[in-house]
């Protein structure tokens, strides 16, 4: 079991999409009664100040109001009526970014997210954003809550080795967002194309930057 230590709030200041790649590796903790659920975050997406695809694109409201800031706090909405996605948000309070984690690999309290989410394929435990919050049981509940403190329920914490990590589960790719209609064409989306736990891979467009060497 890694040591849980949670990335700092200056971790969130910059713009969500600085914030999006340097996620990958570290580590998704849910507080549970049994323990310390979670994984290393492997996939996510970033949405900006000015982007039709934001949820604060349209001002703030009671539904969107956590994505205002602080940074360093939790940002939960439901999709479809019964998906939850969990984002961190990025930018001094009153900006409006965040950033989506879409897949993290399971890498700790595996019997307790399998009690939430059963699954015959513990690659599709947590490959999805819907998918990771109903194995970390997170909801509207979890809106707003401080990602900054290893007290709170769900937060995000620094892996000791995150370096190695990339390298083993690299390159990391960008590419354009999915599932999205406005601003789908951005590159704001982050992966490590060797972990198992993607929720989709993404075929290279012409023209489009799509990888990054990891150093």
């Amino acid at each position: 079991m890694p040591t849980l230590s949670p990335l700092r709030r200056s971790f969130y200041l910059p713009t969500a999409s600085v914030v999006a790649p340097r996620l990958l590796g570290h580590f998704l903790v849910r507080n549970t009664p049994d323990g310390p659920a979670g994984g290393a975050i492997v996939e996510t997406e970033a949405y900006l100040v000015g982007d039709p695809a934001c949820h604060g694109y349209i001002g703030e409201t009671v539904r969107n109001r956590a994505l205002y800031g602080p940074p360093g706090r939790a940002y939960v909405y439901l999709i479809y009526g019964n998906h939850f996605c969990f984002n961190t948000v990025c930018r001094p309070k009153g900006d409006a970014e965040a950033v989506l984690v879409r897949a993290i690999e399971v890498g700790f309290g595996e019997d307790w997210m399998r009690s939430q989410r059963p699954v015959t394929d513990r690659h599709q435990l947590t490959s999805g954003p819907g998918k990771l919050c109903a194995a970390l049981d997170i909801d509207r509940r979890l809106d707003g809550v401080d990602i900054c403190d290893t007290k709170s329920p769900v937060f995000v914490a620094r892996n000791p080795k995150q370096k190695q990590f990339l390298l083993e589960r690299s390159p990391m790719v960008t590419t354009a967002r999915i599932g999205i209609t406005r601003a789908a064409e951005l590159p704001l989306r982050f992966y490590l194309a060797a972990s198992p736990f993607l929720s989709r891979k993404h075929r290279q467009l012409a023209g489009e930057p799509s990888r990054r060497a990891i150093k």
